[in-house]
């Protein structure tokens, strides 16, 4: 349906008039370069261009009291010293006399993301918008931002579509104070944010900002904090936090619409966040969203101020929102210790309200997250100029280009299974010293099959070219094809094949050591551990529990997936694995985060039905919902923890809590 990019260069006309060192790198420049990028790297003809339009005083008015309202409208028409003076009545602002109209087009563009995407005009979208919005409040201005346009687009898709739950992800590096005020006591709006706190030292210093802030009345349990207590964070630890908090309780949730706050002064070299987390991580926290709420998501513009890594973190959602597969993560070597004590506290903050975290470790004994006073040496790290400085100079490389592979989907199918719409039949020719492999490998077997294989085979090199994104096929024997592609992909010394079998399929019986295939295997069975790259993972309904299943692929597989960083991914289907059509779409979607996307799906000839739904998933369609996920069954969660505790020695990104000694590690 297309992506919408919502932007107009009215909202670059406003900037400040007046010295004010706090206020200096909210610049018009900030929207300018973003958009430039877009247009420069194509991606802004690709998005569908929707107007933008004035909130009216009655979008406004659905978070902003009516007294404020009055006063910000009268700034038009202010001198420059009642402007000083007005914007002496709030915090970290400053007004313009085009900055209500500005205002207004920031909200209204966020209004009409809301609009193209819940009609279905678009799947999703971003919308390029200043001032940012969420720090200002009921009554106030705040931050940079007037008027709230995520907190006002929230109430607008309640109030206009019936949108009964509201997922909102705030991955700015501050708090947004102003939409956790809105929704503090409602619980038909998720709010997650993370952001830099430093033990309450860190604008805006807020206790509201802590980890067990969670919510008020009706609404505990539905805001979730998870406070950055240390400068210079990774990807790592962006994505342990994703995986083993946001998304397990977005799953529980079940949004219908989701809506990111997409500030990316969290990302590298940018002198408010300090942190290290280089642009194309926002490519994986943009995928692993795409799937909840049936895709419907908006993700609108917040802060943003080194004018190198904002347009290229910008670029880099955008280019997913396309449908474009991501990017090999980089530099995931596992959280550090202060990100896993923030992670651990936030996590039993939560425990009680949601069965997902019901397994989570109890509260630390010393709250050693944020209670905990800084050390002088920590004081110096965040409060030294010169620190501050290398931290606006790091360099860091731009992220790769992201080439889309010239087919989507290709399928390999028998006589008689039509194949879907948007993928491409593909069938090889034999080659003659692979089909002499073949034969040498599979001297036993049917050599009606070896056509097949000898397909499989020219459909993985295509990939490996990138001529060809991803495929599925329907074949004889799933492990004899598994065992073909394994052992064909292994002989690149590049390639690495994370191997994901859903269901009662017999796996190889030998099991490589060097680290060149990681088999992750789904069933009802109980399984030896081989090695550190064989992981059975035993439910014991199987598949067929779609809570526990799900709790094992986002808490488990995923963060094996990243850290292994395969360069292709085989999932692998038994007949009649028990696993419902929404949850293996999810797992499909999922899973195409991972290897540029270079993902083979291989079923059992008979198992036609399933072709529709996993070329649905392969093409890049969101999978459908999964519903209100019930509790996982007890001894599957205990199972699941048990199995995590015992790889995390191994696999860094399974951590969910701090050793137990030592007071936090440096990156």
């Amino acid at each position: 349906m297309g992506t919408a990019l919502i932007y107009d260069e009215e909202m670059t006309k406003y900037k400040l008039l007046w010295v004010d060192p706090t206020c200096k790198i909210e610049v018009p420049e900030r929207l300018i370069v973003s958009y430039e990028a877009l247009k420069n790297s194509g991606l802004a003809d690709r998005c569908v261009s929707v107007p933008v339009r004035e909130a009216t005083d009655e979008d406004i008015l659905l978070v902003h009291s009516e007294e404020y309202l009055e006063a910000v409208k009268k700034t038009p028409f202010m001198t420059l010293e009642d402007l000083q003076e007005f914007t002496l009545r709030y915090g970290d602002v400053y007004f313009h006399p085009n900055i209500y109209h500005c205002a207004k087009l920031a909200a209204g563009a966020s209004l009409q993301l809301v609009d193209s995407v819940m009609t279905g005009k678009v799947r999703n979208g971003m919308a390029l918008v200043r001032p940012p919005g969420h720090h200002s409040m009921r009554s106030a201005a705040n931050g940079f931002c007037v008027f709230n346009n995520v907190a006002i687009a929230a109430h607008y898709a309640k109030q206009k579509y019936g949108v009964k739950r509201v997922l909102i992800v705030d991955w700015d590096v501050h708090h947004g104070q102003g939409v956790q005020y809105s929704f503090e006591d409602d619980p038909s709006v998720l709010y997650f944010s993370w952001h830099r706190y430093e033990h309450q030292k860190f604008w805006p210093q807020l206790r509201e900002s802590d980890y067990d802030n969670v919510g008020k009345e009706k609404g505990e349990g539905f805001n979730i904090n998870v406070p950055w207590n240390k400068v210079g964070m990774k990807n790592s630890d962006y994505l342990s936090v994703f995986c083993h908090m946001l998304l397990p309780v977005a799953y529980e949730f079940n949004p219908d619409l989701v809506l990111v706050c997409a500030g990316f002064d969290s990302a590298i070299g940018d002198p408010e966040g300090e942190m290290c987390a280089s642009p194309d991580i926002f490519a994986h926290l943009t995928h692993l969203l795409m799937n909840l709420a049936g895709g419907k998501l908006c993700a609108v513009l917040e802060g943003g101020y080194n004018l190198t890594s904002l347009p290229q973190s910008v670029c880099q959602t955008v280019q997913t929102l396309l449908g474009d597969p991501a990017p090999r993560p980089a530099n995931l070597d596992g959280p550090c210790e202060s990100a896993l004590e923030s992670l651990h506290c936030s996590r039993s903050a939560h425990r009680k309200y949601w069965s997902c975290l019901k397994h989570a470790a109890e509260p630390p004994t010393s709250d050693v997250s944020t209670k905990r006073p800084k050390l002088p040496e920590e004081e110096g790290k965040v409060e030294n100029g010169e620190e501050k400085k290398s931290a606006e100079e790091e360099v860091w490389p731009e992220p790769p280009r992201r080439v889309p592979a010239p087919v989507r989907t290709a399928s390999v199918l028998p006589d008689g299974v039509s194949c879907p719409e948007g993928c491409e039949f593909f069938s090889s020719s034999d080659d003659p010293v692979t089909a002499s492999k073949l034969r040498e490998n599979f001297p036993n077997d049917d050599s009606d099959a070896l056509p097949a294989l000898s397909s499989l085979i020219a459909l993985v090199e295509k990939m490996e070219r990138n001529e060809i994104c991803n495929g599925l096929a329907l074949v004889h024997n799933v492990t004899m094809a598994m065992t073909c592609v394994v052992q064909h992909a292994a002989t690149a010394l590049s390639n690495r094949v994370l191997v994901v079998c859903v269901g009662d399929v017999v796996v190889p019986t030998h099991h490589r050591e060097d680290g060149k295939t990681l088999l992750v295997h789904f069933s009802n069975k109980e399984e030896e551990q081989k090695s550190k790259y064989h992981i059975p993972v035993c439910l014991k309904k199987g598949c067929r529990d779609v809570s526990g299943f799900m709790q094992a692929v986002l808490g488990l597989l995923l963060p094996l997936g990243y850290e292994y960083d395969p360069s292709l991914v085989l999932l692998v289907r038994a007949p009649d694995g028990g696993l419902c059509d929404g949850a293996w779409q999810q797992l499909t979607g999922l899973l195409q985060g991972l290897a540029q996307g270079h993902t083979l799906v291989l079923m059992q000839e008979g198992e036609s039905v399933c072709v529709g739904p996993t070329a649905s998933s392969l093409l890049g369609e969101a999978a459908p919902s999964l519903g209100k996920l019930p509790a996982p069954l007890p001894e599957d969660v205990e199972a699941l923890e048990r199995l995590r505790t015992r790889l995390q020695v191994d696999w860094k990104l399974l951590q969910t809590t701090a050793p137990e000694t030592g007071r936090g590690d440096e990156h």
